[in-house]
């Protein structure tokens, strides 16, 4: 309990620190652009492909359980869209950024600070909290929720697709599934969601690499525990905004 303590004051310590006036706007904006390329756009490709597949095998498992003739094929719609909307989006998507960009934010800080570069920075009278968390943070925070937004969208049409090819359903079965009984709510209830995981991915990473101590050994043990806390966090907070959202 002492050391959960321990890390939750150290994470509150370097994010209070962070958020203060910049000395060269500037060079804090470059840096905040090429985060946003790295967790972004260069997330893009991998989000695309797993969402693409999501609502394929989603359709398909959907129209094997869905089998009565009493339920009519439309709702495999339905379920492929709000499964898309409410979990499957969201949580996988995001586990799956807390891997690919937890693990280079964690990696990049943790090496930066064995090889002193952070020190020299420091040196310098540079808050390393400002230019080198922040935009990480903020950066994470309008990127994770628009990958979200087109995990959410390129989801649902894998599931037409698959729908169409594989002949379970017709293109307007999908459609009057897809707009029968839509509540906007859950759209934000999904952004709710991206928002509070998009921190997760940022700061648990970035504190994890950021006060690592030690060599190359020490980058990838803090790498490994990074992702592990992240994606154990991911569940739990998704367990709680499920909770009090729902």
């Amino acid at each position: 309990m002492k050391k959960f303590f321990e890390h939750v004051g150290k994470i509150w310590l370097m994010i209070s620190e962070g958020f203060t006036r910049p000395e060269n706007i500037k060079v804090y904006w470059i840096e905040f652009m090429e985060q946003c390329n790295d967790i972004g756009i260069r997330s893009l490709p991998i989000v695309l492909i797993i969402s693409v597949f999501l609502g394929m095998v989603l359709t398909i498992q959907l129209s094997y359980q869905l089998i009565s003739p009493l339920v009519p094929k439309t709702v495999i719609a339905t379920l492929v869209r709000d499964s898309s909307i409410l979990e499957l989006c969201p949580t996988v998507v995001c586990i799956v950024l807390a891997g690919v960009v937890g693990s280079k934010i964690a990696s990049e800080l943790g090496n930066m600070r064995v090889s002193e570069q952070i020190d020299a920075l420091e040196i310098m009278g540079i808050n390393t909290k400002t230019y080198l968390v922040l935009p990480k943070i903020l950066a994470a925070m309008i990127m994770v929720p628009c990958l979200i937004i087109i995990s959410i969208a390129i989801c649902i049409w894998g599931g037409y697709l698959a729908g169409l090819f594989s002949h379970i359903l017709t293109r307007q079965q999908f459609f009057l599934g897809l707009t029968t009984g839509f509540m906007p709510y859950n759209l934000f209830f999904a952004m709710v969601k991206a928002f509070t995981f998009s921190l997760i991915i940022a700061i648990v990473p970035a504190y994890y690499g950021y006060y690592v101590e030690g060599g190359a050994l020490e980058i990838g043990q803090a790498s490994t525990t990074s992702v592990v806390v992240s994606c154990v966090l991911i569940l739990c907070a998704d367990y709680g905004l499920s909770l009090l959202l729902l």
